[in-house]
């Protein structure tokens, strides 16, 4: 089993910065990728960012891309989103979950073992 524990969330005036952490625990050599997702009050759960566990390749949303960067520490098992020029619309609760095979890396169906979210609030 996989166990994830997200932190970092806070709250922040537009444009501003903060890094989110995700520490993966447990069976980690099973993870294949990293997923950070976000769901805003009464919105759908949408996908971030995500990173290849051994390999390093990444994805991003297009609506966060050249702002959030996605990077992982495999000797700390954790992986991290750091997040610049943050807007008032990136408030939501942001959730990193595991990927344990090939799949559609931007789909919610594709990753199990969520954590418990971290809010991240934008303020204008």
């Amino acid at each position: 089993q996989v166990q994830l524990v997200e932190s970092g969330g806070g709250l922040v005036q537009a444009g501003g910065s903060l890094r989110l952490s995700c520490a993966a625990s447990g069976r980690t050599s099973s993870i294949y990728a990293i997923g950070w997702f976000r769901q805003a009050s009464g919105k759908d759960r949408e996908f971030v960012s995500a990173i290849n566990w051994t390999g390093g390749r990444t994805w991003y949303a297009d609506s966060v891309k050249d702002r959030f960067t996605i990077s992982r520490d495999n000797a700390m098992n954790t992986v991290y989103l750091q997040m610049n020029s943050l807007k008032p619309e990136d408030t939501a609760v942001y959730y990193c979950a595991a990927r344990f095979g090939l799949g559609f890396y931007d789909a919610v169906v594709s990753y199990k073992n969520w954590g418990q979210g971290t809010q991240v609030t934008v303020s204008s």
